[in-house]
C-alpha cells in the first residue's frame, strides 16, 4: 500500500531536516546497482535509527539483518569513536556490498559484521559474551523474529531499547487466520512482547516511501 502524498510528504522530510549525504546518496546507489532488494530503512527512519542510539548513549548497538549497510551506517555514525555496531547478515553478497559501503563511509573500523544465518550468529555473541547491548535493531527475516526478540532479551540489560522494523506490513497482521509466515512471526513476536514482564512496549505505524508499515519499541526494564 502507497500513497503519492506519502512519498511526497517523505521527500518534504527529508529535504527540511536531513542534511544532503552524498556519501549515503552513494550507498544506496551502489546498493542498487548490486541488484540488493529496495528495503531498506528510508532516510527518514534511518535518521530516527541514529537520533535513538545518540538518545540511548549508545556504545554497544547489534543489528540483525544488515542488507546493504544503510540502517548501520546510520547507526554507527550515532557511536562514540570507540563503540561498535555488531551486524548480522546471511547473505555473501549483500555482506560483501556492506563491507564496500562501510569502507566508503569511512566506519568500517566501529562495525563487526557477522555473516551467517542470525539464529546461527546469536548465541555465538553470547558465549562470546559480546552483549550486553544498549541498542538492538531487528530487521532480518520476519518468521524468525520469535527467536530474535529472545535472544535480544539475553543480550540486553536494564535499559536496553529494542526496535523492531516491519511490525504493520500494511495492516496484514491483523488477520489472525493469515498463513503469511511472516505475519505470523510478528504476530507471535506481539504475543512475547505483550507477555514478557522485563519489557515496557509499543509500537508507532508509519507511512512514507517505504509504506505502511511500523515499528515496535521495546524498553528492557
Amino acid at each position: 500500500m502507497h500513497s503519492p502524498l506519502w512519498e511526497e510528504m517523505d521527500a518534504f522530510i527529508v529535504e527540511q531536516l536531513l542534511p544532503a549525504d552524498p556519501v549515503l546518496d552513494d550507498v544506496q546507489a551502489a546498493c542498487e546497482q548490486a541488484g540488493l532488494p529496495a528495503i531498506s530503512v528510508s532516510a527518514a527512519q534511518g535518521q530516527m535509527l541514529h537520533i535513538f542510539a545518540r538518545m540511548m548513549g549508545a556504545r554497544r548497538i547489534l543489528e540483525i539483518g544488515t542488507l546493504g549497510g544503510y540502517s548501520t551506517i546510520f547507526l554507527a555514525r550515532a557511536l562514540p569513536e570507540d563503540g561498535t555496531v555488531v551486524t548480522l547478515e546471511a547473505d555473501a553478497h549483500h555482506a560483501a556490498v556492506a563491507r564496500a559501503n562501510f569502507t566508503r563511509a569511512g566506519l568500517a573500523e566501529r562495525i563487526d559484521l557477522r555473516v551467517a544465518p542470525a539464529i546461527e550468529t546469536l548465541p555465538l555473541l553470547a558465549a562470546e559474551g559480546a552483549g550486553p547491548f544498549d541498542l538492538i535493531f531487528i530487521d532480518a527475516d520476519k518468521p524468525s523474529n520469535p527467536a530474535y526478540l529472545d535472544w535480544a532479551l539475553r543480550l540486553s540489560r536494564p535499559g536496553t531499547l529494542i526496535v523492531c522494523d516491519n511490525v504493520v506490513r500494511a495492516g496484514r497482521v491483523l488477520d489472525a487466520e493469515s498463513e503469511d509466515a511472516s505475519v505470523i512471526g510478528i504476530r507471535r513476536t506481539y504475543e512475547i512482547a505483550g507477555a514478557e514482564p522485563r519489557l515496557t512496549a509499543t509500537a508507532v505505524q508509519t507511512v512514507g516511501t517505504k509504506g505502511y508499515d511500523g515499528f515496535a519499541l521495546l524498553l528492557v526494564k
